[in-house]
């Protein structure tokens, strides 16, 4: 742990936003960095202190030479010290937020830059916690993080999950391990809007399941009456469908390109005591949507929850093609008065845009619509204003 007195200082140029950084954003790109022989030398993950082109000091910063953000925030005081009392104070006050809104132990205890881990998440499943360091500073202190977050929780078990591209946009590595008690039995059960999904917490996508999604899958639920037909496209390990089902749904076929997943969502459904009403289909979404209109197939409800289309700006385009194609597929497969709910975890499409591309692809399948209910990522996610890319879920809920 380097000394206050000694850590580097980092200088930005002086046309850099350092306004907004001493206003809460989190990020400095390279470019944005006057960089030398010495600052390119800094190890990935060291504490620097930023200061602006007069040499103000602005924060307390993890660098990383090898990232696009060079730099990341963690601390207003830049003689802070990344001691175990500094994590613990962070994430006491993380669980106290979550501890108050969720009776079960079951959600996203830390959100990164908006609780203060940059490039931190940790789900939590009851006993075990899986952690994606997703940052080089992170990696760094990963030994105090999970003995931290023990004593803190009273989880039995702290898993670390090395996948995604962000790790190796930091240059980390992607091999997963159990840094703490024993590695669970896959899949664990996990309770949701009065249905019960399984998690595979160490091969699985991501941390093993989605908690982002839950306000909007009690939402589309409201929208089911008994007997109603639902389809579930980009299911994942149940989605929007077992939700449904436990909200009073008739019958929910399912969607999803990976047989895995689908014989988790299978195995949630069973437990949940929904077998005889929940079928599922295995393959390519935009194939399967195309021959379920040659079908003439008909449903009360139709929910498009796909990954990520538009990943980075450059993506952008392509990115929102693809959501109006799915929505163009979608809609003529939603009876007269029925609903379409379609998602986005883009955060390069921002609101605006993904319902625009929503709307043309509704438009240019022939039917018309209203607009009933936007929903974004749960309470256990929350949003850092200053930083777009911390609103990326987007849900928008048509009747038509």
């Amino acid at each position: 742990m380097s000394e206050p007195a000694n850590r580097p200082r980092i200088r930005l140029k002086p046309k850099a936003n350092a306004k907004g950084l001493r206003h809460g954003f989190p990020w400095v790109y390279a470019s944005d960095v006057v960089t030398d022989r010495r600052t390119r030398k800094i190890e990935p993950g060291s504490l620097a202190v930023l200061v602006d082109d007069r040499r103000s000091e602005i924060a307390l910063v993890a660098v990383n030479p090898a990232s696009k953000i060079m730099c990341r925030v963690l601390d207003r005081d830049v003689d802070a010290e990344l001691t175990s009392e500094w994590f613990e104070a962070r994430l006491k006050r993380a669980l106290d937020m979550r501890e108050h809104l969720f009776e079960d132990p079951f959600y996203r205890l830390v959100h990164a830059e908006a609780d203060g881990f940059p490039g931190v998440i940790i789900d939590r499943f009851g006993d075990v916690c899986v952690i994606q360091p997703n940052a080089a500073w992170a990696e760094n202190h990963l030994e105090v993080l999970t003995a931290t977050l023990v004593k803190v929780t009273g989880v039995k078990t702290v898993i670390k999950n090395a996948s995604g591209r962000t790790r190796g946009l930091e240059g980390l590595d992607d091999v997963n391990t159990t840094l703490h008690g024993q590695t669970p039995e896959s899949p664990v059960p996990v309770p949701m809007n009065g249905a019960t999904y399984m998690a595979d917490l160490t091969g699985g996508q991501k941390t093993g399941l989605f908690f982002d999604q839950r306000a909007n899958h009690a939402f589309a639920a409201r929208l089911t009456k008994p007997g109603s037909l639902v389809l579930d496209v980009f299911c994942h390990v149940g989605g929007f469908g077992l939700a449904m089902l436990a909200g009073g749904a008739g019958h929910v076929l399912s969607v999803d390109g990976s047989s895995a997943a689908l014989a988790l969502a299978e195995k949630g459904a069973a437990v949940s005591g929904f077998a005889g009403r929940f079928q599922t289909r295995q393959g390519d979404a935009f194939e399967n949507l195309a021959e379920l209109n040659e079908e003439k197939a008909a449903f009360d409800v139709v929910i498009c929850d796909p990954p990520a289309f538009a990943p980075s700006k450059q993506a952008l385009d392509a990115g929102l093609r693809a959501y109006e194609r799915i929505a163009r597929l979608a809609a003529p497969l939603v009876k007269p008065g029925g609903y379409l709910g379609l998602c986005s975890c883009s955060h390069a499409a921002d609101l605006s845009r993904f319902r625009d591309a929503s709307a043309r692809g509704i438009g240019r399948a022939g039917r018309q619509a209203q607009l009933i209910h936007t929903g974004f990522a749960g309470p256990d996610h929350p949003q850092l204003p200053q930083l777009a890319e911390s609103g990326y879920l987007k849900a928008v809920f048509f009747r038509l």
